[in-house]
């Protein structure tokens, strides 16, 4: 039972991957398959690409849950947990990018991106050095607010592949509006938390 949550930080990388393929198929950007997809297989990769996200995304709460819980806080855990969720929403808007145009997404997202290969960098770099970085507070309410923009912005994108949601301006504006600006939150405070991060570096490597 204790390798439950490496289990589902595992499984949190498999489903950001297909959530990935599946995306970039229903795009049109998978040579020898794209071509033969009928546009109703096409919405139901962008369905299932959106249903794996939203699981990963929970998983992501529940490892670190459990092994606290059970006591089952590992190496290997450590170092997949970040991995996971670095690939999960690197994944999702580079899959969010793939279903095309979306202006009010793409600086957001570019800057989500380079924080996150930036502070994997400075991590790299500390470690090095014998120099950690440990994860803060607003850090994880980054990673929340990444993860609940990333699925909205998934959801607006892929709309018409829900045969449930209304296709009514009155409702899909809204959500649109909203999803935009929780997504421009998230970016706001993964960009603060890479500062900080950055911070937190040059002071370390001063002291070393």
């Amino acid at each position: 039972m204790k390798s439950l949550p490496n289990l589902l930080t595992s499984m949190r990388l498999v489903l950001a991957l297909f959530m990935f393929v599946a995306l970039a198929a229903a795009a049109g950007a998978v040579p020898g398959l794209s071509d033969h997809l009928e546009p109703q297989t096409q919405f139901a990769l962008q369905r299932w690409a959106v249903y794996a996200f939203v699981i990963a995304a929970v998983t992501d709460f529940f490892d670190g849950w459990l092994a606290r819980k059970m006591h089952a806080e590992s190496v290997w855990g450590a170092i997949l947990d970040p991995i996971g969720d670095k690939v999960l929403v690197c994944g999702a808007v580079l899959g969010l990018m793939s279903l095309g145009a979306q202006p009010m997404v793409l600086l957001p997202a570019g800057l989500i991106l380079f924080r996150e290969f930036t502070v994997s960098a400075l991590r790299e770099v500390g470690a090095g050095k014998g120099v950690k970085l440990p994860v803060t507070m607003l850090a994880k309410w980054k990673t929340t607010l990444q993860l609940v923009a990333l699925a909205m912005e998934l959801i607006v994108a892929a709309w018409g592949a829900f045969p449930l949601l209304p296709q009514d301006p009155a409702v899909q504006g809204p959500f649109t509006i909203a999803a935009h600006s929780l997504f421009w939150l998230a970016a706001l405070v993964t960009l603060i938390t890479g500062a900080q991060y950055w911070e937190q570096t040059r002071k370390a490597l001063q002291q070393a």
